[in-house]
Parts: structure tokens; sequence; C-alpha cells
């Protein structure tokens, strides 16, 4: 899988990435929070990828298609993110935002590290791999704090830890999927256009499958009611998994994975601030562990 052309990287993660990239975290942030905020979290994650489908389609008809060589990897990352999809509806429909997201995202970037140096063959210095460490431990000490982890049933926290551990994995596997496809594509955005052309329709199909006939009237028109903040969802995804991308053409994929994980700290804002969940000293001391691991990812 690292045939593809080569790609001048910078050494590290330059300011400019770095400030692009966390921009792009906290849209990923707002957009999980707005699917945390609705009835129906299986809907909402189905509608805003849906909808990806019109904001791609004009990009694509603008830009071009990305290179043939990238469509494997488009095809691939295609089939994963379904599954990725399914456990973030369950995750969310079990656990709060401020439990499920850290765990999903605090679990992955040492997957991302460790498969992108198999199969792209990027070496990390000793202060990067700290850095992705640090930012793991700080992402996963603000999950599972004390306040998240007693919040409702337990049955409930456990349903949500399974799907949010499984979804840390399929979140490695597509980041590197996508890490090596981008890099063939010639064009980031064309290559995200077309992932999200592909991925969302085909879940909403699946989710609408799944519902009784007599409860498919209400979901289409839930959506209708939803389909205008979900729009503003769509933009956001689309809008943070472009930056993600565009930066693991200029910087090492474990690098821009890790820091893309600061996501946590708008997400424990938002959930804090506007869905009223809990924030304990436990969550502190993670924000300022996750900090840490920033510098050491910037510096190293």
């Amino acid at each position: 899988m690292n045939t593809v052309a080569p790609v001048v990287l910078a050494a590290g993660l330059t300011a400019p990435i770095v400030l692009a990239v966390l921009f792009g975290a906290l849209l990923h942030a707002s957009w999980n929070a707005l699917i945390k905020s609705g009835r129906d979290k299986q809907l909402d994650t189905a509608l805003i990828h849906s909808l990806g489908f019109f904001l791609a389609l004009p990009v694509l008809l603008y830009l071009g298609l990305p290179s043939a060589t990238s469509w494997p990897y488009i095809a691939t990352s295609t089939a994963i993110h379904l599954g990725y999809y399914i456990a973030l509806a369950g995750a969310y429909r079990h656990g709060d935002l401020g439990l499920t997201y850290p765990v999903m995202r605090g679990s992955a970037p040492l997957l991302v590290a460790l498969g992108s140096f198999t199969f792209i063959g990027e070496r990390l210095s000793l202060v990067a791999w700290l850095g992705v460490a640090v930012v793991c431990a700080g992402v996963l000490t603000l999950g599972l704090s004390r306040s998240a982890l007693h919040v409702g049933d337990e049955s409930q926290r456990r349903k949500a830890l399974t799907f949010a551990l499984c979804n840390a994995a399929i979140i490695a596997l597509y980041t590197v999927v996508d890490g090596i496809g981008v890099r063939a594509s010639g064009n980031a955005l064309a290559y995200v256009a077309a992932l999200f052309l592909f991925d969302g329709i085909p879940y909403l199909l699946l989710v609408m499958w799944q519902r009784p006939a007599a409860q498919r009237g209400a979901a289409l028109r839930y959506m209708a009611g939803r389909w205008k903040l979900a729009s503003v969802g769509t933009l956001a995804s689309l809008g943070s998994y472009a930056i993600a991308l565009w930066a693991m053409t200029r910087a090492p994929v474990a690098l821009v994975a890790a820091l893309r994980e600061t996501s946590v700290l708008f997400a424990a804002v938002i959930g804090t601030l506007l869905l009223r969940e809990p924030f304990g000293w436990q969550r502190a001391i993670g924000t300022v562990v996750v900090v840490c691991g920033v510098i050491a990812l910037r510096f190293g």
C-alpha cells in the first residue's frame, strides 16, 4: 500500500498546519454535538452525512475527480465509514458526548501511528511518539473522568464504551487508508468530496430499511424538520475532514491524527455549556495533559 507517489512533507507540524487542524477539530466537535443534541442520534447521523452528497457534487464538478490511483482507497474508506456511522450512532444512543467522544477519539492515535509506520513507512521521533501517547492519555482522562463514568445506568455505560472502543479501531483504519489515498489523489478537497459523494446515502438507506414500515413516515418528518440544522453539521463535517487530509499531505499522518483529537477539548466545553453535561476536576487535568501533548507534537 506504500507504492503511491511520494509527497514532500514538512519535518513536523508547522504553526499554520497546527492552527488549521485545531480549527478542523472545533468543526468536528461541533457536528458531533449536533448529533448528540437530537432526539434520534441514528437519523441525525444519517441525515448529516447523506446531505454530504449535495455539497460534494458541485465541488467535484468544479475541481474535477481525484486521480484514478486514489479510487481504490476511496472505495475502501467508504465501506469502513459505514461501520463508523453505525458505531457512532450506537455510542451516542447509550452514552454522553463527554464519555463516548473522548474514548473514540483518544484510543485511535496510537493505532494510527502504528498503522502509518507499517503501511506508509513514516518514522516518528521519540518526542513525537511521546506527544502522541500524551495526547491519548489526556483524551482518555477527559472521557473516563468520574463525572462521565457516573452518569446514567451501568449497563448503558458499558454498551456506550463498547461502541466507542470499536469505533476507535475503525477510526484508525480509515485514517490510515485515507492518509495514503489523499496523497495519491492530487487534491485533498476533491478526495474528500468523492468520499462524501458516496458514503452518506448508503447509511441513510440502511437506517430507513431497519425501521419498521409504520415508523418511516415519522422518520421522514423528523428529518424534514432537521435538515437545515443538519446542513450546518454536514458543512462542518466535510470541512473538518478536508482540513485533516490536507494536513496529511503536508505532515506525518500520525501527528495530524493525534492533533486532530484535541477536538475532545471543544467537545467537553460544548457538552458542558450547551448540553448540560458535568465537568469535573479530572477533565481539567485531562485538558492540561492534552495541551502538553500538543506542545510535544508541535516540537517533535
